[in-house]
């Protein structure tokens, strides 16, 4: 990506582009187990979770066009595991592989100390080839596996839980 870029906190007026970019991954089958789109009411709860200072949700633009989103959420709602978040990057149709999902993953990391995080998840399908690459590309390793226990299509496909310690 040669343009230049910012990565800023998503406010509520970006919601329906971040709906929009997370349904856009559905029909491939390959990013989330959701089948059909999901509508933007559906995502409030979620988004109010999220906030700068602990588990931010990241908005990077180009021109002031929201092109890709990352979010930091709770791994679990017990208090031993707050140092601990899992991440998703999703990054709209057109702007894919272009190197934005190594930006926002540097940008993640850097920010842990911050955050308070010393583990970030990710919870990847097993033949999300590109996705598992990224992921390895910046140290992080099959943390677990869960063969078979999504049904998409009628095919069963495996979890991989990705895992690195910042």
């Amino acid at each position: 990506m040669q343009q230049p870029f910012e990565i800023v906190h998503a406010t509520r007026d970006d919601l329906e582009t971040i709906v929009d970019i997370y349904n856009s991954t559905i029909d491939s089958r390959m990013v989330t187990a959701d089948l059909e789109p999901i509508g933007v009411e559906s995502r409030i709860k979620w988004f109010e979770e999220h906030n700068e200072a602990r588990r931010p949700l990241w908005v990077m633009k180009v021109e002031g066009e929201i092109i890709a989103w990352l979010s930091f959420s709770d791994f679990h709602s017990r208090a031993a595991y707050n140092a601990t978040a899992e991440i998703s990057i999703y990054i709209s149709p057109k702007s894919r592989s272009q190197g934005i999902g190594s930006r926002f993953l540097r940008k993640a990391i850097d920010e842990c100390p911050r955050l308070h995080i010393r583990n970030i998840v990710a919870l990847v399908f097993g033949h999300n080839e590109p996705s598992l690459a990224l992921l390895r590309k910046f140290g992080f390793e099959q943390w677990g596996f869960l063969p078979g226990v999504a049904i998409l299509d009628g095919m069963e496909r495996d979890l991989v839980m990705m895992g690195k310690k910042v």
